[in-house]
């Protein structure tokens, strides 16, 4: 019976088995790919560099709740995870219910939550795990292929999520999103990410503290 029991740990946690695990969530992103292509930017996960460079700028001491808008099969997902405090949240919304689905089950952190949803409607979606506002709010939507007015609708109500001071990071491969954001921000660093496929522009909007606050 040990023998049994012996022989079925290894094979759950051989060669085969963590190379299954590995492909897991490129198989799952690739099917969702095919099914919404309108909805996904890219045929190919970010690049760990693209992860590492957009999230450099993110204080973590300081971060309490982290937002993400679109986290298909948690890429960015785990390494926020990783770098963020043990009393910190990270919730993450997505309008498609497979993706959803896939990270409740496959992330096993009491400071994670997936949510079905739309970004449109992230002040209520955080008022229900009991915030008014976040310190960081990513995404990776592809503002360019989105229903006409919803990209300036999701900008707005990021804007108004975020605390003074936070900042919306934002990857696309274009500089459309640019001109969505800048109505609502008025300050927006760039940089590009070579090291992706393809590469990638990177953008950080940060909601600028009041006068007096900043005095």
């Amino acid at each position: 019976m040990a023998t049994v029991q012996l022989k079925k740990l290894q094979k759950a946690h051989g060669p085969v088995a963590r190379a299954l695990r590995t492909l897991r969530p490129w198989a799952t992103f690739f099917r969702q790919f095919v099914k919404h292509p309108a909805m996904i930017g890219s045929i190919i996960p970010s690049s760990n560099a693209l992860v590492q460079s957009m999230l450099a700028p993110v204080d973590w001491s300081t971060t309490r709740l982290f937002v993400e808008y679109g986290p298909g099969v948690g890429t960015f997902t785990r390494p926020i995870l990783d770098k963020m405090r043990p009393d910190a949240m990270l919730v993450a919304i997505d309008t498609n219910a497979d993706f959803v689905r896939y990270l409740n089950g496959d992330i096993a952190d009491h400071r994670f939550r997936a949510v079905h949803g739309s970004a449109v409607d992230v002040r209520s979606i955080i008022a229900e795990y009991g915030f008014s506002e976040a310190d960081y709010i990513l995404s990776g939507l592809p503002f360019s292929t989105l229903p006409e007015g919803v990209g300036p609708q999701i900008a707005e109500e990021t804007h108004a999520a975020l605390r003074p001071g936070g900042t919306f990071l934002v990857y696309q491969y274009s500089r459309f999103v640019q001109a969505v954001l800048s109505p609502s921000f008025s300050k927006i660093d760039t940089a590009l990410e070579w090291i992706n496929i393809p590469p990638c522009r990177m953008f950080w909007a940060t909601k600028e503290a009041p006068l007096a606050q900043a005095a």
